[in-house]
């Protein structure tokens, strides 16, 4: 892997918006994760096109998926290649880099780098070593999908993709049963009815749901139902095409008996302010805010 500074035959490093070129301002040292488009290359960021042209090495989950985007923009860097299968080699490398004194810029096929993919390792190990991380934020998979689902999203969780095996499947959706939040996965194509079958199975076909897929792209779509209505769809349909995010909103709110709801107040209080631990428990049981606050206020009050 070259880690001497790469510029194209002319010296310049620049990128091109419509039919203007753009000089690129000098990067500092350090590592930069670039977020690139999950679909429409139009979704990409000028900061983003600014750093992948000045960057030193632009290091890449797959170099030709890359080269489309670079080549798009007129940014005439030679790239490498940081995945799953090398990171172990590359890893050493990059960091060499950056301890040089090189700019290293750190892309994923689409989306937003260290999110389902190895690039957790490298930020660590630079981090480890003092080098400076800069996230240079932009398109999302996750967050495009959650946004669009309808579910709640004051509070998420990203579960990335689910074991391939049923029995490990069905573990780690009973694990993730009782989130208190709206729960985000990937999921391929071929996996997807077994995949939201098993959700049924562990979660619940009651709850709220929505499939996203080819979020951006030209068949977008997004598809809203409960699981088990969702399920039905996809069992009897052919297999889609496409990347697919599948979001779950959290169980409807259950009215736990008043011991139960004790011990939450009270378990909650010893970790907040009283008014904020009503607050959450407000949101985890469904039960009105000022009512429970009272309630916390008389159990720390004692009889």
């Amino acid at each position: 892997m070259e880690t001497a500074s790469v510029t194209d035959e002319t010296g310049k490093r620049s990128y091109v918006v419509g039919q203007t070129e753009i000089s690129a301002r000098p990067l500092e040292p350090a590592l930069y994760l670039v977020a690139t488009p999950i679909g429409n290359l139009a979704d990409i960021t000028l900061r983003a096109l600014e750093t992948l042209a000045a960057a030193d090495i632009v290091a890449c989950e797959d170099t030709r998926v890359s080269r489309v985007l670079l080549d798009r923009y007129g940014i005439r860097r030679r790239t490498t290649a940081y995945h799953e299968h090398n990171a172990g080699e590359a890893g050493p490398k990059l960091i060499a880099a950056l301890q040089a004194g090189q700019s290293v810029a750190l892309i994923s096929d689409a989306g937003t780098p260290l999110v389902s993919d190895p690039g957790y390792r490298l930020v660590g190990e630079a981090l480890d070593q003092g080098i400076r991380v800069v996230p240079i934020p932009g398109p999302s998979a996750p967050l495009a999908a959650l946004t669009a689902s309808g579910l709640p999203s004051d509070a998420f969780l990203f579960a990335g993709f689910l074991p391939v095996k049923v029995g490990q499947r069905l573990t780690r959706l009973e694990a993730l049963k009782a989130v208190p939040a709206t729960l985000i996965f990937f999921e391929s194509p071929r996996r997807l009815a077994e995949s939201l079958a098993a959700m049924v199975e562990a979660l619940g076909g009651e709850r709220k749901a929505a499939i996203g897929r080819e979020l951006t792209k030209t068949f977008e779509e997004m598809r809203t139902g409960t699981l088990q209505a969702l399920a039905d769809h996809y069992a009897a349909a052919d297999t889609p095409k496409g990347e697919i995010v599948v979001c779950v909103g959290p169980a409807e709110a259950r009215a736990d008996e008043p011991e139960d709801i004790d011990r939450l107040l009270l378990s909650l209080a010893a970790e907040m302010p009283a008014s904020k631990a009503a607050a959450e428990a407000a949101k985890m049981t469904g039960g009105q805010k000022q009512a429970l606050y009272r309630r916390l206020l008389v159990l720390k009050d004692g009889p």
